[in-house]
């Protein structure tokens, strides 16, 4: 099953650190949340990754062209300028970086997905936001259920988009304050490609557009995490990720 991540925004809360670089690049420790993600998913079975760039797309293509040889031993004969890679460390990941544009929203850089994405069932998330999410028990709920979307519901602060509930069906998807149940939009969707056919063009927002069309056909279900969720929307939240990750015992490193 393959997995979107929508790494194409423009980061302007973290305009000082995006500057020459793309929000998912931002390092927590000595890696890009990016790749925190992809060690997320990887995890758990799931290795292949449809990332859809924007803004500095470059950045984003020029570290996982460098990915193989900086993560193992190198030996250059400066005679010859023969280069020799000693494989020593390799992550099953098959990526495709694909540019969605600069300034396409969230519904559209989905939509420029859909030949990448065919006609199979696939996942997206965020390039911002981390968790100790079961993934495999996440698309087993959404197989189970049948409807065309499943969205993971956290608890997290009330400035996000929240989620109301008929049992496990998302009735209402909205994205002001939320002070009732509390849930909101965690990421970590697991979708049927035909909820690419709900996208209009580029200017669709997914969350103000697909989203609030599926909860009100009864086709968006929510798949409750009660554990770990932080997005990393200001600088703040990046280092208290920062600290985590240090500590050694950051919840979402659910790999060995």
């Amino acid at each position: 099953m393959k997995t979107v991540i929508l790494a194409g925004g423009f980061g302007t809360r973290f305009s000082e650190k995006t500057v020459n670089i793309p929000k998912p690049m931002i390092e927590i420790g000595s890696h890009p949340i990016l790749w925190h993600l992809l060690s997320i998913y990887s995890s758990q079975g799931f290795n292949e990754f449809i990332i859809a760039l924007g803004y500095k797309a470059e950045v984003i293509k020029e570290y996982f062209l460098n990915f193989y040889p900086l993560s193992n031993d190198i030996s250059i004969d400066l005679a010859s300028g023969k280069t020799t890679i000693h494989h020593k460390a390799v992550s099953p990941w098959k990526i495709h970086l694909v540019d969605t544009g600069q300034s396409t929203q969230t519904g559209g850089r989905l939509k420029r997905l859909k030949e990448w994405i065919g006609n199979e069932t696939f996942m997206m998330t965020y390039g911002d936001g981390l968790g100790n999410v079961d993934i495999k028990s996440l698309v087993a709920f959404h197989k189970k259920h049948g409807k065309m979307a499943t969205v993971t519901g956290v608890r997290p602060p009330a400035r996000f988009g929240g989620l109301v509930f008929d049992g496990d069906s998302v009735l209402e998807f909205t994205e002001k304050p939320q002070t009732g149940e509390g849930w909101i939009n965690g990421g970590f969707f697991v979708l049927e490609p035909e909820v690419l056919d709900l996208i209009i063009d580029d200017e669709s927002s997914f969350e103000m557009g697909a989203l609030e069309t599926l909860a009100h056909r009864g086709e968006l279900m929510s798949y409750r995490h009660e554990g770990f969720w932080q997005p990393m929307d200001t600088l703040r939240e990046h280092k208290m990720l920062e600290a985590l990750w240090e500590s050694g015992h950051a919840p979402w490193k659910v790999w060995i």
